[in-house]
């Protein structure tokens, strides 16, 4: 393998594991130039973090909801369910047990989904750290099934290495047994920290989900402005910051019933409990539908594209009531705020009739159906009207997202009649 791509491969200890570690820079033959996309799979580093941040300061004010009772308060469509939908849920480590889940929904009075395991790559559903990945994977998938009663959910176990991401992402996109009509992903890591090659590929994962009509949801990361990199310079997370997925931004969020009292930027920064990730991408150029959206300028001449899209609760004060490993936590972050979003699209395809597919546009032509969060920073961004690069849009207001995700009549069809 150094041979044949020109590098040097070596074997490093990180935080007391060994790993496999390329480097130098990949050469190919000439015939080959413009036809390869990335070589994966010389590097077998962690490539990414999962977005979840466990409740670990207490506070008198702390509360916490049910994920039914979140969906409440964004107005989710009473009584509605996404049955024939499935929910994919991309895992970089961890696993989930039936008896949680049952558990879980017996309790809530839901009906218990039907979860698979579906393995990527020698990936395996591994439950046994209620600390570790396990907490994704369950916040995951008690969020996205309790908001969406009567969805599948199948979760793509892949190993954490940039490989096993992108592979994870395409299996799911392309899986004709369980075919999710939506896909949630919760793990990522700064730009910084990815390889040209392993973004351009991973980014042609989530461009063929928009081409097929799968929407993906990726949480936009739990360290403010910075994205936790220490160079006093501001980051966003990828693949949230793909323009072609919907990046999910966090608030603190204070209600009861159907009534919000307060929804502001999570940042739990001072208490060492996170803030929403937000900013400029430095590789994504603006899109064409955050046009007229007031994004800050990139600091990179290629960047532009701004983070989050959207929002909704992800601070750990305001967190979810979470089942995993036999132990109940409240756990926020970003991670839940892509599986929320994730069933809500879910409730839209099935009161639709159709598939939402590339949702973006669509959200950006319908700001109304977003309650619009004002107040907060996540250190360097402030939130203000309209979007901004803490909270995108806003959170949602249910069900003016499913009327904005519905089908849209062709512009020359015929009109019906008025009455005079």
């Amino acid at each position: 393998m150094q041979e044949a791509f020109g590098v040097t491969l070596t074997h490093q200890e990180i935080n007391g594991h060994t790993f496999r570690v390329r480097e130098g820079t990949i050469t190919l033959p000439q015939e080959l130039s413009g036809q390869v996309v990335a070589v994966l799979g010389l590097d077998n580093r962690p490539q990414a973090k999962p977005h979840f941040r466990p409740s670990i300061i207490a506070k008198s004010e702390n509360i916490s909801y049910n994920p039914n009772q979140v969906a409440a308060l964004y107005n989710f469509p009473a009584g509605a369910t996404a049955t024939g939908q499935t929910i994919g849920l991309i895992e970089l480590g961890g696993g989930f047990a039936q008896s949680d889940i049952t558990a879980y929904f017996q309790a809530l009075n839901l009906p218990v989904p039907n979860v698979v395991a579906v393995s990527v790559d020698g990936g395996t559903n591994s439950p046994g750290d209620p600390n570790g990945a396990d907490g994704e994977v369950m916040l995951d998938i008690e969020v996205s099934a309790a908001v969406a009663p009567g969805a599948n959910i199948a979760v793509y176990f892949a190993p954490n290495t940039d490989q096993g991401f992108i592979d994870a992402i395409s299996t799911a996109v392309h899986d004709t047994t369980n075919t999710p009509s939506v896909i949630s992903i919760s793990w990522g890591g700064p730009e910084s920290t990815w390889t040209a090659q392993s973004t351009a590929a991973l980014d042609a994962a989530c461009q063929a989900a928009a081409a097929v009509g799968v929407t993906i949801t990726v949480a936009a990361g739990d360290n403010g402005s910075t994205d936790g990199v220490s160079d006093g310079a501001n980051h966003v997370d990828f693949p949230a910051s793909s323009p072609h997925v919907l990046a999910c931004g966090g608030t603190e969020l204070v209600g009861s019933g159907s009534t919000i009292t307060s929804e502001v930027v999570w940042n739990e920064l001072a208490s060492d409990e996170g803030a929403t990730g937000g900013g400029v991408s430095d590789l994504f150029p603006l899109p064409t539908w955050q046009q007229n959206q007031n994004v800050p300028a990139p600091t990179a001449s290629g960047g532009g594209r701004g983070v989050p899209d959207v929002a909704g609760n992800a601070d750990p004060s305001t967190g979810y009531n979470i089942q995993v490993d036999g132990e109940t936590a409240v756990i926020g972050g970003t991670s839940a705020v892509a599986p929320l979003w994730a069933g809500l699209i879910a409730l839209a395809n099935a009161k639709n009739g159709d598939d939402a597919g590339f949702v973006n546009p669509a959200l950006y032509s319908n700001p109304a159906a977003f309650n619009d969060i004002t107040s907060g920073n996540n250190g360097a961004f402030s939130a203000g009207p309209g979007w901004d690069a803490c909270t995108g849009l806003g959170s949602p207001i249910g069900t003016d997202i499913v009327a904005a995700l519905a089908p849209q009549p062709p512009s020359d069809a015929p009109q019906p009649p008025t009455n005079c």
